[in-house]
């Protein structure tokens, strides 16, 4: 297969996978909800580290760096937990 249509492939995906980001992200206005009518607080250690665990393993399974992966996911929690911050009014205001 020529670079050309290997690279439109990864371009293809890099879309999709930006889509599954805006849908996670999406999700945070349901987690902080759900977390304030539980008393909880928004950043939730105890399931960040849950996450982080189950991408790791599933990440190994599939025969990938799960390190690699784990990291990606550290970065997509951060982005809930800030997002979660920014509709809670706690955002990072200048």
């Amino acid at each position: 297969m020529p670079l050309k249509e290997v690279r439109a492939k990864i371009e293809k995906l890099d879309i999709q996978i930006l889509n599954l980001i805006e849908q996670r992200t999406a999700l945070a206005k349901d987690v902080l909800e759900a977390k304030k009518a539980e008393g909880k607080l928004i950043n939730d250690e105890d399931q960040n580290r849950v996450v982080l665990d189950r991408v790791l393993n599933a990440a190994t399974e599939k025969g990938l760096d799960g390190e690699s992966v784990k990291r990606v996911f550290d970065i997509l929690i951060k982005m809930n937990i800030e997002r979660q911050h920014e509709l809670s009014g706690e955002g990072n205001l200048p």
